[in-house]
């Protein structure tokens, strides 16, 4: 929002690998352009939605954009809360709340799918457990994130035991049960940035020496494990994704061995019943080793399923080339639709698009801030006549 960039002037011609429609799974999408899940910290502290997330969700369905992915939801009371104030979808009067967000996303022509997430040994905020879990007992790197109300290292988590993992399976499938009672279109499993699931995968914070430990088979088998069950509770009807990427939310420069772990990662996913893969990167069109493909286009050549790609890809440009080149069959915003819900439709008409004002997180990255903010820049823009 400090400074703005014109788009060239467009119609559906302009940039028609974004605009044009496509189907995954079930569901039928009018374009390749998806809002990412985004945590908001914005919910009641029980976990229910607010009428503030209703109006900021269906904004973006408003906004043009063909797909909706929602903030990380937790999955049960016991260890999978990340922060407060955080949404969940635990019980029937969550649940509830969620359904006037979808209601007021589908009446404005959005498609919403409920992303569940368990954040392990990355909890900064549960008021449900003490202390936290991941594979092994090992401190995360880095330092709780303030913006979400944190401060100070991550805890030491305690290893997650094979009750505590059964039960976080079982969280995993009565969430996407709720989710489906809430009127949700799909699911996607939060496989990414440094959570559990990925906690799982990442050799490094992962030392077990059972069936969860050691090779990428077993340190997947926690992530396909839930999608199996998941899949089963909810039928075939329903939407299901995973998101997975290499960096975290704590540990930004985290990579895989290379290209064959890529491989191999995307091809055990792509054995799974899933109707697509979400991932994400810094920024997605780069190389992911260093070899010129992006970690996208592994996705894509390895599992067999859609890809949607995340990671600075506000330029309309640079969103539409990764589809053109075939390295994904959908983009997801994140800064870019924070900066402008409205932002497939202002590619469209040719509209300016701002630069990401960072003020917007701080000094929480809440939808609070955020209407605050906006009311500023508003504000200062009436006195200046604009």
């Amino acid at each position: 929002m400090n400074s703005s960039a014109s788009v060239p002037r467009s119609d559906r011609t302009a940039f028609p690998q974004l605009f044009s429609p496509l189907a995954i799974g079930s569901l039928e999408l009018p374009n390749r352009l998806a809002v990412a899940p985004m945590t908001r910290v914005s919910a009641e502290a029980d976990g229910r939605a607010t009428p503030r997330m209703v109006g900021y969700y269906s904004s973006f369905a408003a906004g043009g954009f063909g797909l909706i992915v929602t903030e990380g939801i937790y999955t049960d009371k016991a260890f999978s809360q990340g922060y407060l104030f955080q949404p969940g979808l635990t019980d029937a009067r969550q649940s509830d709340a969620w359904r006037a967000v979808v209601d007021a996303v589908h009446e404005r022509g959005g498609r919403i799918l409920a992303q569940l997430m368990h954040a392990g040994a990355l909890s900064q905020g549960n008021p449900h457990r003490e202390g936290t879990v991941g594979p092994s007992a090992v401190r995360p790197k880095g330092q709780q994130m303030e913006f979400y109300r944190g401060s100070g290292e991550y805890a030491v988590p305690r290893a997650i035991t094979a009750p505590d993992i059964a039960e976080a399976k079982d969280g995993f499938v009565q969430a996407a049960r709720y989710a489906r009672d809430a009127g949700f279109d799909g699911i996607e499993i939060h496989g990414a940035n440094g959570y559990l699931l990925d906690q799982f995968l990442s050799e490094r914070i992962n030392g077990r020496d059972d069936r969860y430990g050691g090779a990428v088979e077993n340190r997947l088998r926690l992530t396909k494990e839930i999608v199996q069950a998941v899949r089963y509770a909810v039928g075939n009807d329903m939407v299901i994704g995973v998101r997975i990427s290499q960096g975290k939310v704590n540990d930004c420069f985290h990579k895989w061995r290379g290209p064959e772990e890529a491989a191999e990662i995307f091809s055990a996913l792509g054995r799974l019943p899933l109707d697509y893969i979400h991932t994400t990167e810094f920024e997605a069109w780069k190389s992911a080793f260093g070899d010129g493909a992006s970690l996208a286009s592994y996705a894509k050549a390895h599992s067999g399923r859609p890809v949607i790609a995340n990671g600075s890809l506000h330029d309309p440009l640079a969103a539409a080339g990764l589809i053109e080149r075939g390295e994904a069959d959908l983009v997801s915003l994140g800064r870019g639709a924070l900066t402008h819900a409205d932002w497939p439709l202002r590619v469209l008409s040719g509209t300016s698009i701002a630069e990401f004002d960072r003020r917007i997180l701080a000094p929480l990255a809440d939808l609070e801030n955020a209407d605050r903010l906006r009311e500023e820049i508003l504000a200062a823009q009436s006195v200046a006549g604009v």
